[in-house]
């Protein structure tokens, strides 16, 4: 068999499993948003189950939740008929996925699951399954046929279900008003970890980050500079407002035409009305402005505009930002 056999296998796999998902659109009705409404609305856990390849797609599902802070995890059926239906509560929600509405696994947990009084919905191939029957909702995933030459390995049936999981997951983050912040906190470790880190948990403070007064001389400001081994310092009035900062730059700029520059108030060579940060923006927000104004230091505020921490691109290097 030639490669572009190969290729031309490969083409007509994709549009299969692409017209399954297409597919689904019609179908995304009033039973879709009262499923949302519930997972959203939901005092206990998002119980998913599923028998075979329907389960390893309802484990995905299970974790997308998690990782969206909804509470979920995955129950297979044959253990839970072996003690682990005490997992089930009936303030949860169980989301059975079945293609055929009859995998015998899944149907011997329905009479339990109704017993507890959890919410049942199914994803399935059958509508008039028993599997749907039993269920409060039912979102008809089902397809023309498979992928699978011979129409039997599940393939467009667990592309579409995973994408109807997806949809689910993805409507449930937007009603429940979850935010990239909150999903930083779900993500704390590795890669994706590092580019959800906020500036408040990179920033220089305390005696690391040089705040002056306004009519502090210049040559005490670069004392405060030098002790704190930062690369500017940061000015505020009376009130404590951020109104300035003063940098080496700075200190270039007005060194060659100010006689008596290190007497001088500070406020009088700074850079005035600098650009900020707010202490809870993401670190690759602060580093697209250190690459778009081409500095190296940003002063962080916090809501009232009161200094709150420095940022220097050390720091963003330091994490692996950069």
């Amino acid at each position: 068999m030639g490669e572009q056999k190969f290729q031309k296998i490969a083409k007509q796999v994709l549009r299969t499993e692409a017209k399954a998902i297409t597919d689904l659109l019609p179908r995304i009705d009033k039973k879709f948003d009262k499923a949302v409404n519930l997972i959203s609305l939901c005092n206990g856990r998002i119980v998913i189950t599923g028998m075979g390849k329907p389960g390893i797609i309802g484990a995905k599902i299970s974790a997308t939740l998690a990782s969206l802070g909804v509470p979920s995890l995955f129950l297979h059926p044959a253990d839970a008929v072996h003690g682990d239906l005490g997992r089930v509560t009936k303030e949860d929600i169980v989301i059975a996925i079945s293609n055929s509405g009859q995998t015998e696994e899944i149907v011997r947990l329905l009479p339990i699951i109704k017993k507890i009084g959890s919410t049942l919905i199914c994803l399935t191939g059958n509508p008039k399954s028993l599997l749907a029957q039993y269920s409060d909702i039912t979102l008809n995933v089902g397809v023309k046929k498979e992928a699978c030459p011979f129409n039997l390995a599940p393939t467009a049936s667990t592309t579409a279900t995973l994408a109807m999981g997806d949809a689910l997951a993805l409507a449930v983050l937007i009603k429940r008003g979850f935010k990239i912040e909150d999903y930083a906190f779900y993500h704390p470790g590795g890669s994706l970890g590092k580019k959800l880190l906020q500036v408040k948990d990179l920033m220089r403070k305390g005696k690391d980050n040089p705040i002056v007064n306004e009519t502090t001389k210049v040559k005490t400001v670069l004392l405060h500079i030098t002790k704190s081994r930062a690369g500017c310092a940061v000015v505020v009035n009376k009130k404590r407002e951020l109104i300035g900062i003063f940098t080496d730059g700075d200190l270039r700029r007005h060194i060659e035409n100010e006689a008596n520059l290190l007497e001088k108030d500070v406020k009088s060579v700074m850079t005035k009305n600098p650009m900020v940060i707010n202490k809870e923006k993401l670190a690759v927000e602060a580093l697209k402005i250190l690459k778009e104004r081409k500095i190296d230091e940003l002063p962080v505020v916090d809501d009232r505009k009161h200094p709150a921490g420095l940022l220097d691109v050390q720091d963003l290097l330091k994490a692996g930002i950069i």
